[in-house]
């Protein structure tokens, strides 16, 4: 049931993405309009994302998700009446997706929370692996039948759909079988909840590494495609058409390497998930080159592969060191380090390419990837961090480092080392 809300949230938000933006174009808006309202958007996720964790952590947390999707089935509703009543104005437009941005704050911890709860160690993997998959292809469905829907019935149809889709999660969520989740103990308050977080966040060396390093990976892959493919299919491919094949051969890697995850188990979780990162170098190296289309979609589709390997290593590593019931707090700073950045780095790309020249400011954004991921594999954690084949007893988990390093591994750290 878990999975069923997921893909019904997936369908419908991807599509609305789009329909967002085209409402705002016919309302009379230009492109920077359309980036206001995405700012609005971002800006209450990232203020309210740390809140959002601890709150998940004090309260149950298929309550707090269904409480955002009611947030978000009232603020597309709303959306969808005034776009279709032809009087949707920006600043509207801009405080419905604060609302929604506000709900998605309080939903991402606890749905990663109640996801990584709701499985036992021994399929975790698989699990994870699965609900991915299950994702991407939403998102990819979504982000297709929105886009045909937009141009037959008109953006105005495709929110309401999309604020039915939040009404249908959310009566799934609500019905979810928690009676295998422990009672949580209630915290010392809000404040002392943020600061347990922060503890446990601060005092792995192997989770706030990785967190660093995506803040910034994310940041350059996400300006490198977002700001720079779109020009570079423009000038040197021949127009929209090899890049929207491009970005399709990501989705596909991304269900693909769900698939490889279903069935591998690397011992060293997060060697192997660290490791796969360095192809998320490729994408911005091939727009520098320019490869032609079909050279980027094979590009595309690796990097797709690899860093879905990273996500479901990434997942199960969390899963099985940190404890239940500070799981949505530890995600949350997960989701801030992951999202932070990104509008630092596409509001830089246009100065940056104006400075040293799109070519050399692609080769750059590869470069820091390369260069946060080797720095990463320093961390001796990271490379010793063993996947365990039973759940740890009781409160091993409870804010103690449980690093679990077989003998052959111990040398082979050293090795490395």
């Amino acid at each position: 049931m878990l999975t069923a809300a997921a893909i019904a949230t997936n369908l419908g938000s991807q599509g609305a993405l789009i329909a967002s933006a085209f409402a705002v174009l016919e309302s009379g808006g230009d492109a920077g309009d359309v980036g206001l309202v995405a700012a609005a958007r971002t800006i209450p996720l990232v203020l309210f994302l740390l809140i959002g964790g601890a709150l998940a952590d004090r309260l149950p947390r298929h309550r707090v998700m269904v409480a955002a999707n009611a947030v978000n089935c009232v603020s597309q509703a709303t959306f969808a009446v005034l776009v279709l009543m032809g009087d949707a104005r920006l600043w509207q437009m801009m405080a419905l997706a604060a609302l929604g941005g506000t709900g998605h704050a309080f939903f991402s911890p606890a749905s990663e929370g109640m996801l990584m709860s709701s499985v036992d160690g021994e399929q975790a993997g698989r699990a994870f692996a699965l609900y991915r998959m299950s994702m991407h292809g939403a998102g990819i469905g979504g982000a297709a039948l929105g886009g045909a829907l937009v141009a037959v019935i008109g953006p105005g149809w495709v929110l309401a759909v999309d604020s039915a889709a939040f009404l249908v999660a959310g009566a799934l969520r609500a019905f979810l079988d928690v009676s295998h989740i422990p009672a949580r103990e209630p915290g010392g308050g809000m404040v002392a909840d943020l600061r347990d977080g922060w503890h446990e966040f601060i005092g792995r060396p192997w989770l706030w590494a990785i967190v660093v390093q995506f803040a910034v990976v994310n940041a350059v892959v996400v300006a490198a495609q977002s700001v720079y493919g779109p020009l570079v299919a423009r000038d040197e491919l021949g127009g929209a058409g090899p890049w929207g094949l491009a970005l399709a051969a990501f989705g596909a890697g991304t269900v693909g390497g769900a698939l490889v995850m279903m069935r591998w188990r690397p011992r060293r979780l997060l060697l192997a998930g660290t490791l796969c990162v360095f192809p998320l170098a490729l994408p911005a190296a091939g727009l520098a080159v320019p490869l032609p289309g079909a050279g980027l979609a094979v590009v595309m589709f690796l990097t797709g592969l690899s860093i879905e390997v990273f996500g479901v290593s990434w997942m199960t590593a969390l899963h099985q060191e940190i404890a239940e019931e500070k799981l949505s707090r530890v995600s949350a700073y997960d989701m801030l380090g992951s999202i932070g950045m990104i509008p630092v780095a596409t509001a830089l790309a246009g100065p940056a390419e104006s400075a040293f020249g799109r070519t050399y400011a692609l080769w750059g954004c590869s470069a820091l990837v390369v260069l946060l991921t080797a720095a990463v594999l320093a961390v001796p954690d990271v490379r010793r961090l063993t996947r365990r084949s039973t759940t740890p007893p009781a409160g091993t988990r409870n804010g103690e480092k449980t690093i679990t390093v077989s003998a052959d591994a111990e040398g082979a750290v050293g090795r490395a080392g």
